[in-house]
C-alpha cells in the first residue's frame, strides 16, 4: 500500500509548495507526483529536499530551463523528470501525468489507467472516468482560489483533494 500526494502548478510559490509538502508527509505519502508548471529551477529543488520518497515531475507549459531542471534533478536520485509524459507502476495500479487536460481525459477514457492526473488550468476536478479516476489537484498558487493538493492511496484506489 502506497499513499501518493499529487500537486500541481506550484508557480514559484514557496509558502504553499512547502506547506503541502509538509502536509503530503504527516499524511504518510510516500510518493509525489507534480504536474507541472513548478516554473523556477529551484522548486525542484525544494521538493528534492523536503520530500524523502520517490519524486515523479512532468514538464508544464511554463517550465522553461530544462536543462538546469536536469542538473538539480541529477542532485536528488529520488527526482525523475519525465518530460511531458508519465506512466508509472505502482502496488498493480497504473498511473499517468500529463500537464493538459484536453490528453489527460483521452488517457483516462482508454481505460487503462487507475488514475491519471493532469494540471494547466488551474481547477480542482476529481472524476470517475470507467474504472479509474480523471484528478486535477488544483493549484498551489492560489491564482483561481484556495490552493489545493491530492492524496490517492493505491490500497483503496481512492483520490480525495485535500485544500492547503
Amino acid at each position: 500500500m502506497t499513499k501518493i500526494a499529487i500537486i500541481s502548478d506550484s508557480h514559484d510559490q514557496i509558502v504553499s509548495l512547502t506547506h503541502a509538502l509538509d502536509l503530503a508527509n504527516a499524511a504518510g505519502a510516500a510518493m509525489l507526483l507534480h504536474c507541472g508548471d513548478l516554473c523556477a529551477p529551484f522548486m525542484l529543488n525544494l521538493l528534492g529536499e523536503r520530500f524523502a520518497g520517490p519524486v515523479h515531475v512532468v514538464f508544464g507549459n511554463n517550465d522553461g530551463d530544462g536543462r538546469l531542471l536536469q542538473v538539480i534533478a541529477a542532485k536528488h536520485p529520488h527526482v525523475t523528470l519525465h518530460g511531458i509524459y508519465a506512466e508509472l507502476a505502482v502496488d498493480e495500479r497504473r498511473l499517468a501525468m500529463i500537464h493538459y487536460p484536453e490528453p489527460a481525459r483521452r488517457i483516462a477514457q482508454s481505460g487503462q489507467f487507475d488514475l491519471v492526473c493532469y494540471g494547466h488550468d488551474h481547477t480542482r476536478l476529481l472524476e470517475q472516468v470507467g474504472q479509474g479516476w480523471l484528478l486535477n489537484p488544483g493549484e498551489l498558487l492560489g491564482m483561481k482560489g484556495a490552493a489545493s493538493w491530492a492524496i490517492y492511496d493505491t490500497e483503496t484506489g481512492v483520490a480525495k483533494i485535500e485544500m492547503l
